[in-house]
């Protein structure tokens, strides 16, 4: 299918987008914060693959190293860098606009969570929860706001993330633990924005 894609069949091309497009939107939606910025990044950067589809050699860089695990879907990573660039294009042009607050149509961590069929009152707080750690996530620099997105959210690998950040993995690392660290920081000083259950276990 990319074969033919890169000799210019749109409908292969539009194959790959129906394989991958749920993958790409994920991490983006979760970069940006809002669905219909989202959906113009995503749209951004298939077009942007599209065009530079013929450019595709099947190989990812795994950053300065040059390590290329086997187990890294290549592909996808081509594209999720494409998408990364379409975001931090996003994302600069609105870094003179303050923050919003978090409201429905902002992405959640509870779309990622294991369910175990919760009741009411386990849901509320897993809402509740999402709608923090996003916000979190929105104060985070990008690159590492990138790293927890990946690994902590779409579940990537290290080797993956690597190659979609151009980066070497313990540069992936770095950025990935200062991010969480930060993502630690922003929840303890703001106590009141957590459910009740996780205030006492911080309190003890």
């Amino acid at each position: 299918m990319i074969a033919r894609a890169r000799e210019g069949d749109l409908d292969a091309f539009n194959r790959l987008v129906e394989t991958y497009q749920d993958s790409v939107y994920g991490v983006v939606l979760r970069m940006v914060r809002d669905r219909p910025a989202a959906e113009d990044v995503v749209q951004e950067a298939f077009i942007s693959a599209w065009r530079a589809i013929k450019s595709y050699r099947g190989t990812s860089a795994a950053g300065a190293e040059g390590n290329q695990a086997p187990s890294v879907n290549t592909f996808r990573a081509w594209l999720l860098r494409i998408a990364r660039n379409a975001t931090y294009d996003h994302l600069r042009s609105v870094t003179r606009r303050a923050e919003t607050s978090i409201d429905d149509d902002a992405v959640s961590f509870s779309e990622t969570l294991p369910s175990s069929e919760p009741g009411p009152e386990d849901w509320a707080l897993t809402e509740e929860l999402g709608r923090t750690i996003s916000e979190g996530l929105g104060t985070l620099p990008p690159d590492q706001r990138l790293a927890v997105v990946l690994v902590d959210i779409e579940g990537h690998t290290y080797e993956e993330a690597a190659a979609v950040m151009e980066a070497n993995i313990g540069t992936v690392k770095s950025r990935l633990n200062r991010g969480r660290a930060k993502l630690r920081d922003f929840l303890r000083e703001r106590p009141e924005l957590l459910p009740a259950h996780l205030r006492q276990q911080d309190k003890g």
